[in-house]
């Protein structure tokens, strides 16, 4: 009986998770019911998946409910970028991305947010306005955490298309190229995902970082204040 009401409570919660991200109020997703229900578990770490949910869920300055996450605790010959609508249970996108040049090589193992480090930064940011630049279209990212990223626009780390980020490098270099810190995409899917997620939406990059959750103010510890 007791196993019974267990299952049901989960169901009950799973449901009306559904219910209000559909209705877009502000139930919380929950990211386990959603992880399975999307059938993720050959295509994204739970863990990181987890992390990703648990900043969306804090994180109230965002708009649409689409989610962007890059894994970089996988390898650059590996697509580890995903564009995810929460509201429609369906991944948009499963792209290539590149690393900063400073950050390693086929991993990306070193982040940064100082000026000039040429390594890439972890954690939350949202999606702004776009732009022509000598990087071609171009998408403005706002990093929202303190001391982690939020040097993002200092350092002119945005979202652009390149073409040492298409895999056709992967055969030649044995990796992708490297930016100067930005999440660079293959000039093939670039603007379609730039346009997906403009305006508002919220990016997070992962990494092998252990200092990370405990600097983060939505990951980590349950009980840490959302500071937006």
């Amino acid at each position: 009986m007791r196993v019974l009401f267990v299952v049901l409570m989960i169901g009950c919660f799973c449901w009306g998770t559904r219910l209000g991200v559909a209705a877009g109020r502000s139930l919380p997703v929950n990211s386990r019911c959603l992880y399975h229900e999307m059938g993720l578990e050959e295509t994204i770490d739970y863990d990181v998946f987890e992390r990703a949910i648990d900043g969306y869920n804090r994180i109230d300055a965002k708009k649409k409910d689409i989610l962007t996450l890059i894994d970089f605790t996988k390898p650059s010959t590996e697509k580890r970028l995903y564009v995810i609508d929460l509201k429609l249970k369906k991944v948009l996108f499963v792209s290539y991305v590149s690393h900063g040049r400073n950050s390693g090589e086929n991993y990306a193992t070193s982040f940064s947010n100082r000026e000039g480090s040429y390594k890439s930064s972890l954690g939350f940011f949202k999606t702004e306005n776009t732009y022509y630049g000598k990087n071609g279209y171009s998408l403005v990212l706002d990093g929202l955490e303190k001391g982690i990223n939020d040097r993002a626009k200092d350092r002119a780390i945005v979202m652009h298309g390149a073409a040492y980020a298409d895999p056709s490098t992967i055969r030649s270099c044995g990796r992708l190229g490297r930016s100067l810190g930005c999440p660079a995409l293959p000039l093939a899917v670039c603007k379609k995902i730039i346009d997906t997620i403009k305006g508002g939406t919220l990016l997070y990059i992962h990494g092998d970082d252990k200092t990370y959750a405990s600097r983060s103010a939505f990951v980590g510890e349950k009980d840490k204040p959302t500071t937006l």
